[in-house]
């Protein structure tokens, strides 16, 4: 069986390292990302947005205004409304309107969405180190080091163009 096409097959011998670099940790997030996806599907009938949804509003039980799930999830307002919809009539999450501004939301899970989330974030957490397991803690530590080396040379080029 032939590998999947990915997003190294682009590379060309004479491209830029830096370019090399960028396709291969696209191909990696794309892998990871699609099977978190399948895995979610399958056990779950769910879909990555949604447990993304869920994991902001665990991450904050004083409920989250509509807009800032928006920029947490850094997808548009109609996704976000969409899923909170979709959530709602599951019973899975609850809006409530605002005490000082009707027209604004608070979103928050409920007992049965705190329930179902920490039930897929077991499951997600053991897909995760299943994934990883195939690297020691040692090369898991130099790669998170690694990363936040690039992440901190990507947000320095970003104020360097930005200024």
């Amino acid at each position: 069986m032939t590998d999947q096409l990915d997003s190294e097959t682009r590379i060309q011998d004479d491209d830029h390292h830096a370019l090399k670099l960028w396709l291969r940790l696209l191909t990696c997030t794309n892998l990871v990302q699609g099977h978190l996806r399948q895995q979610l599907r399958e056990s779950f009938d769910s879909t990555l947005p949604r447990f993304d949804l869920l994991a902001q509003l665990d991450r904050h039980p004083e409920k989250l205004r509509m807009g800032e799930l928006t920029k947490l999830m850094m997808v548009s307002a109609g996704n976000v409304t969409g899923l909170v919809t979709q959530l709602e009539k599951e019973g899975l999450v609850k809006r409530t309107p605002m005490k000082t501004d009707r027209r604004t939301f608070l979103v928050g899970l409920t007992k049965k969405g705190k329930k179902h989330f920490d039930t897929m974030a077991l499951d997600h957490e053991s897909w995760v180190v299943n994934m990883f397991s195939g690297m020691d803690a040692e090369q898991q530590d130099e790669l998170m080091n690694d990363l936040l080396a690039l992440k901190k040379s990507v947000k320095a080029t970003r104020r360097t163009i930005e200024s």
